[in-house]
């Protein structure tokens, strides 16, 4: 058995998103946050990215427990494809808030994995343990209801991770971040500090979650026809507000979007949303109202593929046809790596006729991420002997870890980690070691697996220059030609003579089966190989593109 506590995050260092951080103390582990985030621009055909769980692949027996900080999904998403992966007949229980246990259930459930997972809610101060672990909620203000902290106590020490926080006085919910806890955790002595670094880049304080609902009130007083809301189907209180907001001003609302739907059913039958009786509308029924008196509520604020405002952006969504006269407002700022999808659904629907409201035309959105004071005040409450940043880019881990040194912490015991970068603590003091593997595995369809880097490279390459594939026919006996190659080609950008430039093809596919007979080489997978090296060169040299090349040799 070792008494060395070992920090090692699976994701969200050096990004934005799929938060997973593995503590192991005593062999036994505890595993806070399972997120994913979604695919950038060039991950062409992939669906959802998640943390490279591979470290805890044959060690299930070893994981005492899961535990979630809040219901989104950059902290909560990647948990059915872990357990599915890792087996769920030996799953270790998942604890969270109320709120985000509901919303671990409804995903699980989704994946038929509901009966075998024990998911148990817990609420802030109280406190269970898990092997080694004395584990402990502390409650956090963001933007969802039910954000926690989680304290992990150890003989050595204990470690806070803080989850997404900030400290918000006039919160929705009027239950504001538990502070008295988190500075009786820095006078008991803290042993390490893993924060959130998002907004480190932002100097001040964070505005009031409740400054948004005024707002968009004053928003929808202006519009005249109908108006689409996204936002984060997550953000229970953002659901709210725009539900008051259409109630005060005699607009119906209509939830678009499944998983809107799932998150708003969750948040009423908790307690967290209140819609009065007859407001909601289904889709269907919009056209049964004039347009001065309906708002949707939409997914999409990211740009999501998939989602329904992308879809009413692209005229592709079989309920909601947007037109002339409609104002979509965006409740939510893009997060970073994002910003190139939401520009895109924006542009869209100007185009269509639409008029768009986003945070840089009006206050319709506060970020649930502490800045720059924020952090300050954390580091100062719990005043940690070792701090790491947390979720954020490497960029902002930096600057979390300035902000460190700003209130009097060493620099010497702030530790810029990195995904697979274990950091171990024992009474000797605290280190960086050897790397473990950490990275993405992807979910492609309804599959799960490491899409290769080639599978992502030819992806690419057809997206931007299409595909050749010449058949050729060559004898069994000596390997000639004995038919005029077939070209197939698609989605490569052909010159005006593209006749002139089919003929060349063919005779450097003669040129070279020609070569290739006379040097004796008759393996099907060597000619394949001749012909691609020539026809790619020609097609180069004739088009400075690099398109797909698939040789096919067929033998008669």
């Amino acid at each position: 058995m070792s008494s060395t506590l070992r920090v090692l995050p699976l994701g969200g260092l050096g990004e934005i998103g799929k938060n997973m951080t593995v503590l192991e103390y005593e062999d036994r582990i505890v595993l806070v946050d399972v997120g994913l985030r979604f695919p950038t621009a060039d991950m062409m055909g992939i669906d959802l990215v998640l943390p490279d769980f591979a470290y805890l692949r044959g060690r299930v027996e070893d994981i005492e427990a899961i535990v979630v900080t809040h219901g989104h999904e950059d902290h909560l998403g990647c948990l059915p494809f872990l357990l599915r992966e890792l087996g769920v007949h030996d799953a270790p229980p998942v604890y969270g808030g109320p709120l985000t246990m509901a919303m671990a259930r409804s995903k699980l459930d989704e994946h038929k994995l509901s009966k075998d997972v024990e998911v148990v809610d817990v609420r802030p101060g109280e406190r269970l343990e898990a092997g080694p672990f004395d584990v402990e909620l502390v409650h956090m203000t963001h933007s969802i209801p039910d954000a926690n902290a989680v304290a992990l106590t150890t003989d050595l020490g204990t470690v806070l991770v803080t989850g997404d926080y900030k400290f918000d006085q006039t919160p929705v919910d009027g239950v504001p971040a538990d502070l008295t806890r988190l500075a009786e955790l820095g006078r008991e002595g803290l042993l390490l500090l893993c924060g959130d670094s998002t907004n480190a880049d932002r100097p001040g304080f964070a505005p009031s979650e409740a400054i948004a609902g005024p707002n968009l009130q004053d928003v929808f007083g202006r519009c005249e026809g109908r108006i689409v809301v996204t936002s984060f189907a997550s953000n229970i209180h953002r659901v709210q507000q725009v539900v008051d907001a259409a109630e005060n001003l005699g607009r119906k609302v209509c939830l678009v979007g499944r998983s809107m739907r799932k998150n708003t059913n969750i948040g009423r039958s908790l307690g967290h949303i209140n819609v009065p009786e007859g407001l909601l509308v289904g889709p269907r029924e919009i056209s049964d109202y004039p347009d001065e008196k309906v708002v949707v509520i939409s997914t999409g604020s990211q740009g999501e593929p998939l989602s329904a405002l992308r879809r009413m952006a692209h005229r592709d969504h079989p309920q909601v046809e947007l037109h002339a006269g409609d104002t979509v407002v965006f409740s939510a700022t893009p997060i970073p790596g994002n910003e190139r999808a939401v520009n895109d659904t924006i542009d869209r629907l100007y185009h269509i006729g639409c008029d768009v409201i986003t945070t840089s035309d009006a206050p319709i959105h506060a970020s649930g991420h502490g800045y720059q004071e924020e952090i300050k005040l954390m580091l100062n409450l719990t005043r940690p002997r070792y701090v790491m940043p947390f979720h954020g880019d490497h960029k902002r881990i930096h600057l979390h870890a300035r902000l460190a040194e700003s209130v009097g912490i060493d620099p010497a015991a702030i530790f810029k980690g990195e995904n697979g970068l274990p950091l171990e603590l024992d009474e000797r003091g605290a280190r960086f070691t050897d790397k473990e593997q950490a990275g993405m595995i992807f979910v492609d369809g309804v599959d799960i697996g490491d899409v290769t880097d080639v599978a992502m490279r030819d992806r690419r390459m057809l997206s931007a220059d299409g595909i050749f594939v010449v058949v050729a026919t060559i004898s069994e006996q000596d390997g000639s030609s004995v038919a005029e190659p077939e070209v197939i080609l698609r989605g490569v950008p052909f010159p005006a003579e593209a006749g002139k430039l089919l003929g060349e093809l063919r005779d450097t596919v003669e040129a070279s089966l020609a070569r290739a007979a006379k040097d004796e080489i008759r393996e099907i997978d060597l000619l394949q190989q001749v012909l691609h090296d020539d026809l790619a060169a020609f097609v180069y040299e004739r088009l400075r593109r690099r398109p797909m090349v698939l040789p096919v040799v067929v033998e008669v």
